[in-house]
């Protein structure tokens, strides 16, 4: 099967260490296709930033049902376009937090997530309450460390990871840290053996769902909701969404 991780962002560089920890999970005979959007942020560190960002992984989709693409996983902790994504598809479509906060709960009942900015806890809180996660976690931590400084920067965010990871198996009464950035997605193993807890990244969790769901013949149901977009007339620098209706219907 064909997976491809699309990387919200624009930066090459956490496009392919996110590819990287993607095909590191996946299965024999599983192709990572790992993508960005052409346009967009570098990073994204808030809510304009997702709101920017949700069109390139929209885009992104539909180049994927172009190319026969299996599943989809959507590579940014905040799961930006996560929705509308789904509802072009009739593939899975898997956001990296929603897939670490389900792995997190087959293993223990209780977890923290340690993230980047401070700015964001609160985006990771509504996506705990939205996914019913809420009660499972103990708290999200910021590591405060701007996202580019995971590329920029590695051994300064590391240290200050592992520092916040530390506190969160001391003051937190877990069982299991997630991982609340995909460019963190490179340094489970090596958290884990510092923090002594068992650490889940996004990347690799929504990459296994894909392939349990797939193996299962599950899609995105096209009842309700999840259906493809009606069609209709976009004007300005959207009008190549305008017929998008009927291609997403014949699609996938």
């Amino acid at each position: 099967m064909q997976i491809r991780v699309i990387n919200p962002n624009t930066t090459r560089s956490m496009t392919d260490k996110i590819g990287e920890a993607a095909r590191a999970g996946a299965s024999p005979g599983t192709e990572i296709v790992a993508t960005q959007p052409a346009s967009g942020p570098v990073s994204i560190e808030g809510h304009f930033d997702e709101a920017v960002s949700a069109l390139g992984v929209a885009d992104e989709v539909l180049a994927g049902e172009r190319a026969g693409t299996d599943a989809y996983v959507i590579a940014c902790f905040g799961d930006p376009g996560l929705a509308a994504a789904r509802e072009l598809t009739r593939a899975p479509v898997v956001g990296i937090a929603e897939a670490a906060f389900h792995v997190a709960t087959l293993i223990t009942p209780r977890f923290s997530v340690v993230t980047t900015l401070g700015r964001t806890v609160g985006i990771a809180e509504d996506l705990l309450r939205r996914y019913g996660f809420a009660g499972h976690c103990r708290r999200v931590r910021a590591a405060e460390i701007p996202v580019l400084d995971l590329e920029d920067d590695g051994e300064t965010a590391l240290e200050r990871i592992i520092a916040e990871g530390r506190r969160a198996r001391e003051e937190d009464d877990i069982g299991a840290l997630v991982l609340g950035c995909g460019g963190m997605s490179d340094l489970t193993a090596h958290l884990g053996r510092e923090i002594g807890l068992p650490v889940v990244d996004g990347v690799a969790a929504a990459v296994k769902l894909c392939e349990s769901l797939a193996a299962l013949g599950l899609g995105t149901s096209k009842h309700g909701e999840l259906a493809f977009p009606r069609p209709k007339t976009f004007t300005g620098e959207f009008q190549r969404y305008s017929d998008l209706g009927g291609t997403a219907t014949t699609a996938g």
